[in-house]
């Protein structure tokens, strides 16, 4: 697994219902870039003036939204993740 630096998290992403509710099936080209992602990594968080590490406002396992074209893409053995900073995280679902 990927272990992320400073104040960065590793996302896998959450892929939306491939049908809307009243039963049509979206085709691909269609889709919107998926917003949503579980926290796998969270890293040690970024290092104040002082050289003092800042809590990190996420955790693993957290269900997150964040911004639509941020972080970068990556695949390891056939999972999509996102490698983006905290503050890309625009909230945690509940």
């Amino acid at each position: 697994m990927i272990k992320p630096l400073g104040d960065r998290i590793v996302v896998k992403i959450i892929e939306d219902n491939e049908q809307t509710s009243g039963g049509i099936f979206i085709p691909d080209s269609a889709k919107e870039k998926p917003q949503k992602g579980e926290i796998v990594a969270v890293g040690p968080g970024k290092t104040n003036d002082k050289g003092e590490r800042e809590p990190m406002d996420v955790k693993v396992g957290d269900i997150i939204l964040y911004a639509k074209y941020s972080g970068t893409d990556i695949k390891m053995d056939g999972v999509e993740y996102k490698i983006l900073s905290v503050k890309d995280a625009l909230g945690i679902l509940e």
